[in-house]
């Protein structure tokens, strides 16, 4: 179903403070403000905070937590990031001010991915994630014209996650969900999830794949390396096991939106070519790795441009969608400073990264 969108003309002022949304002109450069899509941002669900408050695996975060990011990093995660974030997580009048200061006519809102609980048992889980689609649908209920989201399904138990995919997407008009980098131990090329993404395929909904914490354990516990360098990581690991696994092989269809730029995977693809042609072990998918980044979609949360034209160069324009990470403070919200520091750009070419790739693969109708 397509939805037609408006465009706001928005005032100018000086840039914002660090972490805090820009407000941009109509014009950048001399060039007309395009349709803006924004497929990289949160919302909380407290009604299922709720739910896990008195759980044992959610309590268990208190000591868990300090351990994986450090003490340091913990404690201004706590009481600085997420006490600025949780009003822009929560207050939709909020979001759409910063949508009006960013330029955005857009958001596909995701869930907060710190609301996965993959530990949740049939019961639990089957509640959590009718909490959150539902309250993510009321959201976009709300301001249809300004707001789309993705939902969330419990990808630890195979059959109940088709039917709440299914729920999701085809009852609530989600235009998708959003997924970790792995459930519980395992790979999502994993067999057990083979019928999630024959699913999503089928239906052609969107998935994002958005990392949570990191693998890497206690060894990335100082700096706020565990998300800096574990979380990236996550993603590219994520990818590699999707490509060499096959999983791309057999859905060519998938909407797969990789978070952050898709961690390292772009930058070092050349590595994978190698060891595909290098060694028989390496040979999972039917062709170069790197042929496979056409198949996958990247948002722009690599902060620089030379980053962002290494990227285009690998996977092609019409792979790359705008993405803020709103409202956390690893967030990269000069969207256009991003794209003016990539002059070769066309026009078109901007327009596709700041909307029209996202409208094609939601299904929307871009304004005239």
């Amino acid at each position: 179903m397509s939805t037609l969108l408006h465009r706001c003309g928005l005032s100018t002022a000086p840039h914002a403070p660090a972490g805090e949304p820009t407000r941009v002109s109509g014009q950048s450069r001399g060039r007309t403000r395009s349709f803006t899509v924004d497929l990289h941002c949160h919302a909380l669900t407290l009604a299922a905070e709720k739910l896990v408050a008195d759980r044992p695996q959610k309590l268990a975060e208190r000591e868990i937590m300090p351990r994986m990011q450090g003490a340091e990093s913990f404690d201004y995660t706590v009481n600085v990031m997420l006490k600025a974030a949780f009003p822009k997580l929560t207050d939709l009048n909020q979001r759409l001010a910063d949508m009006d200061a960013m330029g955005v006519d857009l958001q596909v809102v995701s869930p907060a991915p710190n609301q996965y609980y993959y530990w949740a048992d049939p019961e639990l889980a089957r509640d959590l994630c009718r909490s959150i689609n539902e309250h993510l649908a009321s959201l976009v209920a709300q301001h249809p014209d300004r707001l789309l989201a993705l939902g969330s399904v419990a990808l630890q138990h195979p059959e109940l996650c088709i039917q709440q995919l299914d729920h999701a997407v085809k009852t609530l008009g989600l235009r998708g969900v959003e997924v970790s980098s792995q459930v519980n131990g395992l790979e999502l090329a994993d067999p057990k999830f083979e019928r999630f993404w024959a699913r999503a395929e089928e239906l052609g909904c969107v998935v994002f794949l958005h990392p949570l914490g990191t693998t890497l354990g206690e060894r990335v516990n100082r700096h706020y390396l565990s998300n800096t360098v574990g979380q990236p990581l996550e993603t590219t690991v994520a990818l590699s096991y999707l490509i060499f696994g096959g999983t791309f092989d057999r859905h060519p269809g998938l909407k797969l939106v990789a978070a952050h730029g898709g961690g390292y995977l772009g930058s070092y693809i050349g590595r994978s070519d190698h060891a595909w042609h290098a060694r028989p072990d390496a040979r999972g998918c039917q062709r170069p790795p790197s042929e496979y980044l056409h198949q996958i979609l990247f948002d722009t949360i690599v902060y620089r441009p030379e980053q962002l034209r290494h990227l285009i160069a690998e996977a092609g324009i019409s792979q790359i969608v705008l993405g803020t990470d709103y409202p956390y403070d690893m967030a990269h919200y000069d969207i256009q400073a991003l794209l003016n520091g990539i002059p070769e750009l066309s026009a078109a070419d901007r327009a596709s990264i700041l909307g029209g790739n996202a409208a094609r693969i939601l299904g929307l109708k871009e304004p005239a």
